[in-house]
């Protein structure tokens, strides 16, 4: 019976190609997407599974109260891991760890940039790192270093590298205590190398000396892993005070900031990393969970086709269904027989798939800055693709065959299936679902696109053309002025100055600052701090409201202060030249005011920024490569000026402009994705509105010819059979503009501070392109129809 069922239904294929096409590419194209939106939500869902003590790691954080509003952090005090040590039975392990960063790794006459940690080191056992090579615990003694496989290879080749010397940011030289492997992408823990904590007190032992006992100084991670059975609640009810328990005598602690230690699960580091108002509001996954049903909705848009074409072809198959229930058949067997063709279909729609999802994962991959594939060896997939496709199959199927068998056979052999006037309504509805479908995606699509342009459009208040960012080193600060001069002298550099903070981030903020008027309250402002000397507004090319900027003609600016207007405002201060005002011991003198300049989201508010006059406190170097010179020829040009000043490190820089426009890569791939989306949904709609246009012009072929005959135009057959589908289309726009104007209203509340108005212009728009898709996608066969010779239908009558 099977084998008949599959006989029948691939004559039936062969019989209808048009529609066979339209059924079985439309399908594909349908689970293609699912597949690839199916690939891109488990890899975010198996983010850091690969850890073995998955279930017990957690990250300490912090929550505290800054100018009324209840802010959650990951940076923590150095002390911290000390304390949860040797405090708190709880912990099975716990790690500090550094926030990472770019450091020269040189052996011989080689130099590489790479990244890496000082971390604690429990932290091999605890995150389960696989030693491939080495020391099993190679972190224990100070003047070590870890590496990668990856980083290894770059650097030795195909030499054994442990015991081997690397000398790192050309002062120290460490041995190569053990090899480990690369993490996968979808890791939160990133490097090419780590290094011991307790290397940082041999390397700076006067600043760690000081920061052992700051409690106050957040600037460090930890990371813990619980004993299997504790409660992470009651572990949370304990370290709660652990940071306020210090500052017993703060009165801006105890009752303003508050500060809250808890415990943050890896289980959520990916996709639950939102913070509001001291509460876990969710994250990542709620685009995710997005992109889950858009990946259902262009799959039973798929669907939807097929069972459009089954069910409006009805009549060419009802004799069969006549024929076979009079000899015998019963409901389920035709039932049967019909499901087994849409799931022969779903098979055939699935090898088109996979060919299609092989041809475009890499490009997929590059989009999404992932490296997923196909685990074409691994049973589990294949069982998933089984239970998917069948799925699809069954779907797809499921009303054509119900509708298909329940023909009346006495009706159909006395003269056909006259199905009424009604029939044709649950094709319609199904359309119209589509079309829906689809332009709900198309009208999201184009506000995330006005969204990510508004910020683009924002001014940031400084230039950021022909700016370049180059981190420090001991050498390039001790050679600061050489460089500068020979830099200048070179007619490559307008300007450079140093910074605590590349142009397009800001590392530091601090509050207590008090100034004429302020009270308690005020103390709890956090005004962001960059560190500079001179140049740096000139550098940065960053307008002055009043005052002026640090000057090597008065002295007295190691003490001078520059702050913005959101600070000023802030304040309340009414002539803020020449004000004092104090951060807890140390007073700076207001001698200018700046525009606001954003530096950081392109989507909040401007928050108070102070500049502060420090030699020692240098991060970065701004370059303002000259305006009449070309940025490749001035690179080339500085290259050797750097390396001289600079020899233990390779010459690496940032363009600002190129690292600004990285601040919207979060959106714009919310954006790519959805325009792809909303593109083939659009071409699967448009795929089967194709088909039913072609189906309707042949059945009303001598309906057509008969009003020709009777004078109608080309203009007024093509109006004839286009209406019904303009109609639906515009049914589909009136449905789906609540439903997207509702979702992109809470999408958008996520960028309160600064943010777009929907525009009752998006959704005309819309409406104009569907149309336009709509005719283009049904003109051809009602053009076609239209101007067909009525003798050739007419001729039998």
């Amino acid at each position: 019976m099977i084998k008949n069922y599959l006989k029948i239904a691939l004559r039936n294929l062969v019989k209808n190609r048009v529609y066979s096409f339209i059924n079985i590419f439309g399908l594909s194209v349908g689970m293609a997407v699912a597949m690839l939106i199916g690939l891109w939500i488990f890899d975010e869902f198996s983010a850091n599974k690969h850890h073995k003590n998955y279930g017990t790691i957690y990250q300490v954080m912090m929550h505290q109260t800054f100018d009324g509003h209840r802010g959650s952090q990951q940076a923590l005090p150095y002390p911290m891991g000390e304390e949860l040590k040797t405090k708190y039975p709880d912990f099975q392990a716990v790690a500090m760890c550094d926030w990472g960063g770019n450091r020269s790794l040189v052996v011989g006459n080689q130099k590489f940039l790479k990244n890496g940690h000082y971390i604690g080191e429990e932290a091999i056992d605890m995150f389960s790192l696989k030693v491939l090579n080495g020391d099993k615990n190679p972190l224990k003694e100070p003047y070590s270093i870890v590496l990668t496989d990856e980083t290894a290879q770059a650097i030795f080749g195909k030499q054994n590298p442990i015991g081997k010397t690397v000398r790192i940011d050309n002062s120290i030289d460490l041995k190569v205590t053990a090899i480990v492997e690369k993490q996968p992408k979808n890791a939160t823990l990133q490097f090419d190398y780590l290094l011991p904590w307790i290397l940082q007190a041999k390397q700076s032992p006067e600043y760690i000396k000081r920061i052992a006992t700051e409690w106050g100084n957040n600037s460090f991670q930890t990371y813990v892993q619980l004993k299997d059975g504790v409660s992470p609640e009651k572990t949370n009810a304990k370290i709660k005070n652990v940071v306020l328990s210090h500052f017993t005598d703060n009165k801006l602690m105890q009752e303003g900031m508050k500060p809250e230690v808890f415990i943050h699960p890896m289980a959520k580091w990916r996709l639950y990393n939102d913070f509001e108002n001291g509460q876990n509001t969710g994250g990542f996954i709620k685009y995710v969970k997005l992109f889950g049903i858009f990946g259902i909705f262009v799959l039973v848009i798929a669907c939807i086709n097929f069972m459009n074409l089954s069910t409006a072809r009805s009549e060419k198959r009802a004799k069969e269904v006549g024929v076979r229930k009079a000899v015998g058949s019963a409901r389920k067997q035709l039932i049967g027989q019909f499901l087994s063709e849409s799931l022969l279909i779903a098979f055939f729609a699935l090898i088109v798939a996979l060919i299609l999802v092989f041809i475009s994962l890499p490009y997929f991959n590059t989009l999404t800055e992932k490296l997923m594939t196909l685990q074409l060896g691994n049973p589990i997939f294949w069982g998933i693709i089984l239970v998917f496709t069948l799925f699809t199959g069954l779907l797809a199927g499921s009303y054509p065959a119900l509708y298909l068998s329940s023909f009346n056979p006495v009706q159909i052999l006395k003269g056909g299936v006259h199905v009424g006037k009604n029939a044709s309504l649950p094709r319609k509805v199904l359309v119209v679902i589509q079309f829906t479908f689809s332009i709900v995606l198309m009208i999201g699509t184009i506000i995330i696109y006005q969204q990510i342009q508004h910020g683009k459009n924002r001014p940031i208040g400084f230039n950021n053309k022909s700016l370049i960012s180059v981190d420090s080193s001991d050498d390039l600060n001790k050679n600061f002025e050489p460089l500068r001069n020979e830099l200048l002298a070179s007619g490559m550099v307008s300007s450079i100055c140093t910074a605590s903070s590349p142009p397009t981030q800001i590392y530091s903020n601090t509050n207590g600052w008090e100034w004429k008027g302020s009270t308690q309250e005020d103390k709890g402002t956090l005004f962001n701090v960059i560190a500079t000397t001179y140049d740096y507004t000139k550098t940065l090319g960053i307008k002055f409201k009043e005052g002026r900027d640090f000057s090597r003609e008065f002295s007295t600016d190691s003490a001078g202060i520059i702050l913005n207007e959101a600070a000023i405002k802030r304040m309340g201060l009414k002539n803020p030249i020449g004000e004092m005002i104090k951060l807890n011991t140390q007073e700076f003198k207001i001698v200018g005011i700046i525009a606001d300049i954003n530096m950081q989201s392109p989507f909040e508010a401007i928050k108070p920024l102070s500049i502060i006059f420090n030699k020692n406190w240098v991060n970065v170097f701004c370059v303002r490569i000259n305006p009449n010179v070309s940025s490749s020829e001035a690179i080339a040009k500085i290259t050797p000026i750097f390396d001289k000043y600079n020899p233990g490190y390779p010459f690496d820089y940032k363009f600002a402009d190129t690292e600004y426009s990285k601040k919207f890569n979060y959106e714009e791939l919310i954006g790519n994705l959805s325009l792809i989306v909303s593109i083939l949904a659009i071409f699967i709609s448009c795929l089967g509105l194709f088909g039913l246009a072609s189906f309707m012009a042949e059945q009303r072929t001598k309906e057509i010819g008969i009003r020709k005959v009777l004078g109608a135009s080309v203009t007024n057959l093509w109006g004839l059979l286009s209406q019904d589908f303009v109609k639906l289309v515009i049914v589909s726009c009136l449905i789906a503009s609540p439903i997207a104007y509702y979702s992109m209203s809470e999408w958008l509340e996520s960028y309160k501070d600064y943010k777009i108005n929907i525009g009752f212009g998006v959704f005309v728009l819309v409406l104009a392109l569907a149309l336009v898709i709509t005719l283009l996608t049904v003109s051809y066969q009602a053009i076609r129809a239209a101007t067909a010779n009525p003798v050739k239908s007419l001729k039998t009558e």
